[in-house]
Order: C-alpha cells, then sequence, then structure tokens
C-alpha cells in the first residue's frame, strides 16, 4: 500500500508546543487519506522547536497533491501550537513543501496549499478555487474594519491586544506592555527617584545632566554639549529625528514678512535675502499644522503651552543650515515678533527651544505615528482581508506586517488613549495629539509616501545644493535596493500589465485601502487601482519602505536626539513670549517640563529607540513563505545590495562625530513593531 512521510515542524517561540492531538488529512488530485492521528498525547511529539516525521498509509496513490488539512483536538486543556511547515514525500520520492507559519488555537483546523505563488489565473481545480475562496471570506470576518477616531486611518476592529487573531498577537505580550517598559526604562536610566515630581522645575540646564544617561561615543552627548548652538539647530532638519520639514522657499509667505536688515549680518554672498531666495540658499520649516491644537489640560496644576512657529533657514558658504529668523506663531504682529540671532542671547535661545518643541510634536504624532504606524497597519488589514496566502503578494509583505497591527493596538489600549501615558509628558496630550492627525490626513496623500518624490516636494532633491542631506542620500539607496528587489518579483509571477489588471484580488486589495469602500480609511489621493507591473512595483515598495525603512529612520534616533530635554522639549510650561528683552535663564527653565514629566519623557524615548528582541532586519526572510528558486535569486541579490549599502554608509560614518545610520539596512527592522 502506498505511504507518505509527513514531516511536521514547531516553531520555536515560547509555548509554540502541544500536548493536544494533532490528526492530518492528505488530499490529492485523485483521492484523499483517512483522517489521521499523528501524536498522542504526552509522547513527546510536537515539542516546542521540534521537527517530528510520520508515516500515512493510504489504500491507493492519491495523485498529485493538492491540499493538507491539520487539525488540532483538545486533551485536557486547549494548548495552542505553532505549526512552521509541513513537508510530505510522496511514493515517488518527490517533496512538497507547505508553509503554514500559523497558531492552531482550540478545535481549529488549517487547510494547506503547496508552498507555490499563486495568482488566481493560476488556480485551475474546482478545489484549488473553493479553498482561495472560503479563506478569505474566512479572514474577512476576523479582520474586520474599525474607526478609532473620527477622521483618523482606519484600523483593526479589536479593543485590546487578546482581542486580535492569535497569528498576528505578539509571541509575549508582557514584551510590548508600555507602561511596564517605560517603567523599567525609567528605572533602568536611575532617574525613578523623580518620576513623581510633577510642578517641580529643575534649577538650570545643567540640572538637566541629573537625568541625562552618557553612553560612550553616542550622538546624545554631543546634542547635549552643543545644542545651544545655531550649527546643531540647523543640522537636525538635514539628519536628526525629524528630517522632513525642511523645505525649499521659493518665496517668502505674507504671513512671515522677514526683511533683508532684519538678517543682513547673517548673510554670507553679499547678496540681498530675496537674491539669495532666487539663488536656492533659502529653506523654511512652517509649523503650521500646530496651529490651534489643543494644549494638554489633563493636570489643572499645570498649564501647559503650544505654538505654531515658522522658521527661516540658510545654506551659508560652508553648506551648514543655520536659522535666520523665527516667528512663533502664524499671525505677524506687535504681540507676535519675529526672533531672530542678533538678538538677546536668551531670546533667541527660547524661540529655538519653541521651534524645537513643536517639532518634537510634529514629529511624535504626525512623521511617526500617522505616517508608519497608522498606514502601515491600513496595508496590513487591508492584505488580510483581499490576499489569500498562496498569492505572491502576500507571501512579500506579510514580514513586513508582522506585529504592526499588536503594537498598534497596544498604543490604542495605553498610550494614545484617554488617560495613557501620552496624557503624562506631552504638550499635545488629552486630545491634542487626536486633532493633529486629523488635520494631518488632509495631507497625505501616496505620492508623499514615494519617498523620492516626498523629496523633490520640498525642492531638497538636489546632492549639489544640500550636499549632507544623509537622510535623503541613504533613503533614496534603500528606497532604489528596495524596489528593485520588488520588480524581480513582480515581474516572475506578472508577465505583462494585462496581467495586474486582471488580478481581481490584488485590485480588491488597493481599493480595500482606497476610501471608496470604507470612508475615512485614508484620504482620496491613493490609486483606487494598479494599471501596470511598474503601478504594482511602486505600491508594493511603499508599503515595503513605509514599514521598514521610514520607520527605522524617524523611530530609532528618539533617544540620540530627544533625551537631552532642552532639545526636544514634550511640553512648555510658559506661554510663547510675545516681546523681547523679558526673559532670562530662570524664565526658559520654568518653560521647560518639570522633573517628573522630564524622566516620563527620557523613559518614553529610551524605550521607543530599541529594538525587538530577536529582531528580523530587512532582507532577512527566515520563514520561507517563497519555496521558488527565482524568489529565493531575487532574495539573495535584495540582501546583497542592502549589504554594500550597509558598508557604504559605515565608512562614511568613520570618523564623524554626528554619524548618521538610521537608514542602514542592518538597522532596519523589516517591520513597525516598536
Amino acid at each position: 500500500m502506498p505511504s507518505y512521510t509527513v514531516t511536521v515542524a514547531t516553531g520555536s517561540q515560547w509555548f509554540a508546543g502541544t500536548d493536544d492531538y494533532i490528526y492530518i488529512t492528505l488530499v490529492g488530485t485523485e483521492g484523499c487519506s483517512e483522517r489521521t492521528l499523528l501524536d498522542k498525547p504526552l509522547y513527546n511529539d510536537f515539542e516546542r522547536g521540534a521537527v517530528d516525521s510520520y508515516d500515512v498509509t493510504v489504500g491507493e496513490n492519491l495523485g498529485e497533491m493538492e491540499l493538507v488539512k491539520v487539525e488540532k483536538n483538545k486533551y485536557w486543556v486547549h494548548d495552542d501550537w505553532y505549526c512552521k511547515y509541513i513537508t510530505v514525500k510522496t511514493p515517488s520520492g518527490d517533496y512538497v513543501e507547505y508553509p503554514c507559519f500559523r497558531w492552531l488555537v482550540d478545535d481549529k483546523e488549517v487547510v494547506l496549499r503547496d508552498g507555490r505563488a499563486r495568482l488566481p489565473k493560476d488556480d485551475k481545480t474546482r478545489l484549488e478555487k473553493q479553498h482561495r475562496r472560503k479563506e478569505l471570506e474566512s479572514r474577512r470576518k476576523t479582520y474586520r474594519w474599525s474607526e478609532w477616531q473620527p477622521g483618523f486611518p482606519m484600523s483593526i476592529d479589536a479593543n485590546t491586544h487578546k482581542e486580535l487573531p492569535r497569528d498576528i498577537q505578539f509571541d509575549s505580550e508582557k514584551g510590548v506592555d508600555f507602561i511596564l517598559n517605560y517603567s523599567k526604562a525609567i528605572e533602568n536610566l536611575c532617574v525613578n527617584q523623580f518620576m513623581h515630581m510633577f510642578q517641580s522645575s529643575w534649577n538650570d540646564f545643567s540640572d538637566f545632566e541629573r537625568i541625562f544617561v552618557r553612553i560612550k561615543n553616542t550622538i546624545s552627548e554631543y546634542v547635549m554639549q552643543h545644542w545651544k548652538e545655531d550649527f546643531m539647530f540647523g543640522y537636525q532638519y538635514l539628519n536628526g529625528c525629524n528630517p522632513v520639514m525642511i523645505q525649499k522657499c521659493t518665496k517668502l509667505p505674507e504671513k512671515f514678512p522677514v526683511t533683508h536688515n532684519m538678517v543682513a549680518d547673517c548673510l554670507e554672498r553679499e547678496m540681498t535675502l530675496e537674491e539669495e531666495i532666487k539663488a536656492g540658499n533659502i529653506y523654511l520649516a512652517d509649523y503650521e499644522l500646530m496651529e490651534d491644537i489643543s494644549p494638554n489640560s489633563t493636570d489643572p496644576c499645570t498649564l501647559q503651552y503650544l505654538a505654531a512657529p515658522i522658521c527661516l533657514l540658510y545654506n551659508n558658504s560652508q553648506s551648514k543650515i543655520l536659522p535666520l529668523a523665527i516667528q512663533l506663531g502664524q499671525t505677524p504682529g506687535k504681540d507676535n515678533p519675529i526672533f531672530l540671532p542678533s538678538d538677546g542671547q536668551y531670546d533667541w535661545m527660547l524661540a529655538k527651544i519653541w521651534v524645537r518643541s513643536s517639532d518634537f510634536h510634529i514629529h511624535q504624532t504626525v512623521t511617526h505615528l500617522l505616517r508608519t504606524h497608522l498606514v502601515s497597519e491600513v496595508f496590513g488589514v487591508a492584505m488580510f482581508r483581499q490576499l489569500p496566502a498562496v498569492h505572491p503578494a502576500y507571501k512579500l509583505l506579510l514580514p513586513h506586517i508582522r506585529f504592526t497591527i499588536a503594537i498598534n493596538t497596544k498604543a490604542r489600549e495605553q498610550l494614545i488613549c484617554e488617560f495613557g501615558i501620552f496624557d503624562k509628558a506631552n504638550g499635545t496630550g488629552g486630545g491634542g495629539h487626536v486633532e493633529m492627525i486629523q488635520k494631518a490626513m488632509r495631507s497625505l496623500t501616496f505620492r508623499s509616501l514615494c519617498f523620492p518624490d516626498a523629496i523633490k516636494a520640498r525642492g531638497v532633491d538636489s546632492p549639489e545644493d544640500l550636499p549632507y542631506y544623509y537622510y535623503r542620500d541613504d533613503g533614496n539607496r534603500v528606497w532604489d535596493a528596495t524596489k528593485s528587489f520588488v520588480w524581480d518579483v513582480v515581474c516572475i509571477y506578472y508577465d505583462s500589465d494585462n496581467t495586474v489588471q486582471k488580478d481581481e484580488e490584488i485590485q480588491a486589495f488597493v481599493k480595500d485601502v482606497y476610501p471608496g469602500s470604507n470612508p475615512g480609511c485614508i484620504t482620496t489621493e491613493f490609486p483606487k487601482s494598479l494599471k501596470t507591473r511598474e503601478d504594482l512595483t511602486e505600491y508594493l515598495t511603499v508599503i515595503i519602505f513605509t514599514a521598514s525603512a521610514h520607520h527605522a529612520a524617524v523611530n530609532f534616533g528618539q533617544y540620540d536626539w530627544c533625551s537631552w530635554i532642552p532639545n526636544a522639549p514634550p511640553t512648555m510650561r510658559k506661554p510663547p513670549p510675545t516681546q523681547k528683552g523679558v526673559v532670562d535663564v530662570k524664565f526658559i527653565i520654568e518653560s521647560l517640563p518639570d522633573r517628573g514629566r522630564s524622566c516620563w519623557h527620557l523613559g518614553a524615548v529610551w524605550a521607543l529607540s530599541q529594538f525587538q528582541e530577536n529582531e528580523l532586519f530587512l532582507g532577512m526572510y527566515p520563514d520561507e513563505h517563497f519555496i521558488e528558486k527565482p524568489v529565493k535569486e531575487a532574495m539573495e541579490s535584495f540582501r546583497k545590495r542592502l549589504a554594500e549599502v550597509s558598508s557604504a554608509i559605515k565608512i562614511r560614518n568613520e570618523g564623524k562625530k554626528l554619524p548618521y545610520y538610521y537608514f542602514s539596512p542592518d538597522r532596519i527592522p523589516n517591520s513597525v513593531a516598536v
């Protein structure tokens, strides 16, 4: 009688093994096997990390293998099991791989297709088409859209991490408990003695050093030493934590009436301000989005304030970006003076501090939360709803959605919810952060997520004009490498533009992201269909780049740039000055965050800057969802190109006091998971 050898691999995560009964049914084109028990309880099979083999005897040859059905039944109590893959050796000696990489919970069954990626047109048999349809029907019931706040991108319908499907939960919820992690960070940073000292001001700038942790050769210490200097203020617009605000100024806005006489002493080329603008040497950072945002009022004992400044920047003859003028509000007038480098020392210092505080808020809520976390979740939920496991785009995207929905759900549960951690130390807590996202959604377009387009739209794409803009240069390298890899994979499965147009699943995926089917899901400035292989390549590249590279670039520098409190104040306790000549050191210290809020802030930026345990970096695909040789070759080419980028960045950074490594592929996690 024909015999099939079935090899089953159990995951290596904690609690991945099971003592429950495991049954298997083999389905071929000529018939199916009987439901066969592979394991008996307490026989030490299916332990964590184990690979177990079994013989399944059948009455007659099953023909070409089509499906494998795996069932888990309770032995004593339900014992979840993570199955990595199943390999079937047929009587003829052929091996058929069935990737699984999912949890079996309760009395659940999973039906697996072999590992070859297939478009809808590739499924010929009734059984294949039926399996594809049923999988998506089940997924759409499990992955439902929900609107967490009006005007937000849509998110998954789950209020807590425990409500999520088991396959997208963290392996250990404890590892992503924001309250626990922030408290641990505060304890590890030895600042817990200040943690509850709200309303208690520091004595002077040096007093902030009492909570500042010096780690040898870090950017943070350099920031602490040089934060008052104009070059450090300007440098952060290029390579700091939020290098997306600087834009070419082609004409001074009427709301910012800077004159040549105001800044003449700072211009180095014997040109007027208007001539410098025409020459392309003047840039602008406008925090207009902050206007009318409600400041945090959750603590009645501490008034907190926000500002919506505008900053004029100068690219000097040494190609350094320096601040020329700062206006702390959007409406010019007597009570909204334009601060200048020629003003009193403390007037100018406080004006820059206000800009840095506004920059921090934009970074946290828009650049980081909205444009990486929340956007990636939209793509992730749509992927689960519209792409079956055999679709090549699903296999390609899944590693870049890993834990994203889980981390966002935990954030909604603990961090950005009402009375959450965000309220404790941030000037936009208590609802201001919600208002910011609602406003920022108006400018969230697909093109703004295409890295080269976003750079060009701000007029900062020329290396000759801005030679030290490493964020732009490194980002372009990683974008190009990622896009080339995606193109290689797309061309393996799509032989023409017509194939893209006729792929109803990829079109449904794109449509599910577009707001026509789910109002509020995302802005109307997103594609609602894809017509060419180039369109599909760009779309998939945006998803991968946003979740991996761009998140890394704007997340993992938070401790470097924001741990020195005066350089990135999370809140301000006095309103912006309305006149010059009244500010002294005491006024500035009393404006900056108190001891308690400073410690919460420090714990937050430390925790957010840490990689996950067992982090998977860009190009690492240990779960083999693809089994085809051409895709594996494309992955290897991708890894080689990424290694070249990492090497080039490492060489450039040698000897630099301010190295830039946030886009180095060996430091880019595959997905948004922190």
